[in-house]
């Protein structure tokens, strides 16, 4: 079968997810099709979302959002998109699986696969993060390590003291490649680097991370760290459909998430700017209202009524009848307003 849809979203974090809110609420048939996973489904803990309790993980709080989505009338899918092309009637064909759906706009929110450095490493979460922003509070006079040999690795070594005294950069037996300015730089800082590689690592009782044993025998302690060996952008249907790219592989986008391509939008991680789910939260809503800026049937410009002629009672309202029953059906299930008598 083939569905149609205004809207389809591909990828199911929390910018998808935001835009997939938006342009439901602003009256667009709207589907997401989501292969599951991804950095926020990794979080065992959520930080840095207000209103959110830490204990929250990733998998609760975007199911809590799928659930949100759902309620409010858009349709969800748990495929993986193989393909996107644009039709004869300007249009796309997304295509995942046994799903097939025609829609007027597409939003990739695919992401990026962070680069893992090899084992031995602490589970995810109990001794390796992947957020600077996110976990850097939860290493406060902690001894903690950083794992790379490029400038970025450096860098956020340097950052750390922020917050502890106790920072190691760990090349892992690998040569160093961060520049000669940042070496000087680096040289001014007192972060330990280490060059052997980890040979073993000690877990405590609780699974965290306690410490390192290096190929020379050496054990050092640490609460946990972050590695820095770079990301891979999820970019390939990007590219399939003639997406303009970044140097880095990110999605070149403007302010609402619009890119190169007409009737294509890209949020979230695979573009530009912090990997933050509040910062993905906020690039979601402002490309699901873009979105309603182009789809929305009104106001009627001056040149379609003179082709089309003036908007009527029987026009109107402007949503399908398939949004229009799911509204009419969320909103029915809502608690009534509050009233000056309610007191």
């Amino acid at each position: 079968m083939t569905d149609e849809y205004q809207v389809t979203v591909v990828g199911g974090g929390p910018a998808g997810l935001t835009t997939a809110l938006y342009t439901t609420r602003l009256g667009h048939d709207t589907v997401v099709v989501n292969r599951g996973g991804g950095r926020a489904a990794m979080m065992l803990d959520t930080h840095n979302v207000i209103g959110v309790p830490e204990d929250v993980s990733g998998n609760e709080f975007l199911q809590t959002a799928v659930e949100q989505i759902q309620g409010y009338g858009a349709d969800y899918v748990r495929d993986t998109v193989t393909d996107v092309e644009r039709t004869d009637d300007g249009r796309f064909r997304v295509t995942a699986g046994d799903t097939e759906v025609l829609t007027d706009h597409v939003v990739l929110s695919t992401g990026f696969n962070d680069v893992r450095p090899d084992p031995p490493l602490p589970r995810t979460g109990r001794g390796l993060h992947w957020c600077l922003h996110c976990d850097a509070y939860m290493f406060v006079d902690q001894p903690v390590f950083v794992m790379g040999t490029g400038d970025a690795a450096a860098t956020v070594a340097m950052i750390m003291l922020n917050f502890t005294d106790e920072v190691d950069l760990l090349t892992r037996g690998d040569e160093p490649e961060w520049s000669e300015e940042k070496g000087r730089q680096l040289d001014a800082h007192p972060v330990d680097v280490i060059h052997e590689d980890v040979d073993s690592i000690e877990k405590g009782e609780d699974g965290w991370l306690e410490a390192f044993v290096f190929e020379d025998g050496t054990r050092r302690e640490y609460r946990g760290g972050f590695p820095m060996y770079g990301s891979n952008y999820n970019n390939s249907l990007a590219t399939a459909l003639g997406v303009e790219l970044n140097d880095d592989g990110t999605v070149a986008v403007d302010d609402h998430g619009r890119t190169s391509v007409e009737g294509v939008s890209a949020v979230g991680d695979l573009t530009p700017g912090h990997n933050q789910i509040p910062v993905a939260m906020g690039e979601g809503a402002k490309a699901g209202i873009g979105i309603h800026y182009r789809l929305r049937k009104y106001p009627r410009s001056l040149e379609e009524i003179e082709s089309d002629g003036e908007v009527t009672e029987t026009d109107v309202p402007g949503l399908s009848e398939r949004m229009r029953e799911r509204a009419n059906e969320h909103n029915a299930d809502a608690p009534a307003p509050a009233t000056a008598d309610d007191d």
